[in-house]
């Protein structure tokens, strides 16, 4: 897909792949998920730290959700802002879940790269 630089509808391509990414990310859906992925996608995790997990490769993030959603039931992702630039995003969210019988919750960033209508790279940070 060929968008012009700082062109609105690069924008919104990239608006709308984030918004289907966080919607299957919440619905635990790891399939979808993989439909949203270029086939060289680079997932970078936030642990183990200090600087995280790197996986490259559609099957590799995809089986890495599997296993995530299997042991995090019920999480969910927050976003509390989401600021596009062309084939970039950034998401500031809150991550919650249960942890131990009480809520539990953890903020942090996703950096994304938006490539042909799809997930190319997705960073993530945390605070604290």
């Amino acid at each position: 897909m060929d968008i012009e630089r700082n062109s609105p509808a690069a924008d919104r391509i990239t608006r709308r792949v984030i918004r289907d990414f966080n919607d299957a990310f919440n619905h635990q859906d790891p399939e979808a998920l993989a439909a949203l992925l270029t086939d060289d996608t680079v997932f970078e995790d936030t642990s183990p730290q200090p600087d995280g997990a790197r996986l490259e490769g559609k099957h590799a993030v995809t089986a890495f959700w599997r296993e995530w959603f299997k042991k995090n039931p019920g999480a969910r992702f927050e976003a509390e802002e989401t600021i596009v630039c062309e084939n970039r995003a950034v998401v500031r969210w809150i991550y919650r879940k249960v942890r131990n019988g009480q809520p539990w919750h953890l903020r942090g960033v996703d950096v994304f790269t938006v490539r042909d209508g799809k997930v190319a790279a997705k960073l993530a940070y945390v605070k604290g």
